[in-house]
């Protein structure tokens, strides 16, 4: 049986914690950040999580992610 391609744009947008939840950053983080709020700021901060929907696709992406 042949080898699953990663899909190169995933690998490095994305995570798998060790339950198997799909990690991602938040958006927003990385130019302007002088006219955002502090509290966008600080909560752009904390990691996001995929919903499930999204991250069964990620996960087929990802095909040797552990």
């Amino acid at each position: 049986m042949p080898k699953v391609k990663t899909h190169s744009a995933t690998k490095k947008r994305f995570r798998l914690s060790a339950n198997g939840k799909v990690k991602m950053s938040h958006a927003c983080r990385r130019h302007r950040l002088v006219t955002k709020p502090r509290k966008a700021k600080k909560g752009h901060k904390m990691p996001a999580y995929a919903a499930d929907m999204n991250a069964a696709i990620v996960k087929k992406m990802m095909p040797y992610a552990k």
